[in-house]
């Protein structure tokens, strides 16, 4: 009998072939028009071309979605380890550093507490965060500001924004994988695979968490997550 995992990852995995075999239809397809002499030399040969290079792009995209949720799901198979998120939060900044810098965002951040965790995962999980909020940005550049709170047992951490929003009614959808409320991002660029909250949600409730989303009628939203408290 199948359980409500196996139903789960069943799903998943229905969406992801579906999710990739529209633009790898769209490649081919496109590519046998090339062979056609007249449309190699005429004058839609680039556009042609460029329905190729946005559909490899998709496809790609899609299997950089596909490699983080593998990762995410084997979060918890290693010990967790004494984890300063500060330091992990300053690791990803670094790594983001080009991409910050050209849409001139801000990335700010309260004290961050130690926790116990997967600092390879945790480190995942905020880079999907600020991705996410540097594609879904507004007018104005972005500001990003993340802060954590005790909160019982837990570490309240919230990843505040500026950008876009979402609204409130989509606020569970957003952590389903596939699920993509705003497909072409404000900037231009292609939208994602539509995985990286389901990322982080894997991520979170591996960690014994929680993870959701709130928006308080003003530009932008939050994203707030609990993670246990590091115990003696």
């Amino acid at each position: 009998m199948m359980n409500a995992v196996d139903d789960e990852l069943r799903q998943f995995l229905l969406r992801a072939c579906h999710d990739l075999r529209n633009p790898l239809r769209a490649v081919r397809a496109n590519a046998e028009l090339l062979r056609i002499p007249e449309k190699r030399q005429g004058p839609d040969a680039g556009l042609i071309l460029g329905f190729i290079v946005d559909g490899a792009r998709r496809i790609d995209s899609l299997v950089d979605g596909l490699a983080a949720y593998t990762l995410a799901l084997h979060t918890g198979t290693q010990p967790f380890l004494p984890t300063n998120l500060g330091v992990v939060l300053r690791s990803v900044i670094a790594r983001l550093a080009a991409e910050i810098r050209e849409c001139d965002a801000e990335v700010t951040y309260g004290e961050l507490p130690r926790i116990a965790g997967d600092p390879d995962r945790l480190g995942q999980l905020f880079e999907c965060l600020l991705r996410n909020a540097l594609r879904y940005r507004g007018s104005a550049p972005p500001r990003i500001h993340i802060t954590a709170t005790a909160h019982d047992d837990a570490w309240l951490v919230a990843v505040r924004d500026n950008g876009i929003g979402i609204e409130q009614g989509d606020a569970e959808r957003i952590f389903r994988p596939f699920e993509r409320l705003h497909r072409d991002a404000p900037s231009g660029e292609i939208a994602g695979a539509g995985l990286g909250l389901a990322v982080c949600r894997e991520i979170v409730t591996r960690h014994g968490g929680k993870i959701w989303a709130e928006h308080a009628g003003e530009p932008g939203a939050t994203i707030l997550l609990t993670l246990p408290a590091l115990t003696a």
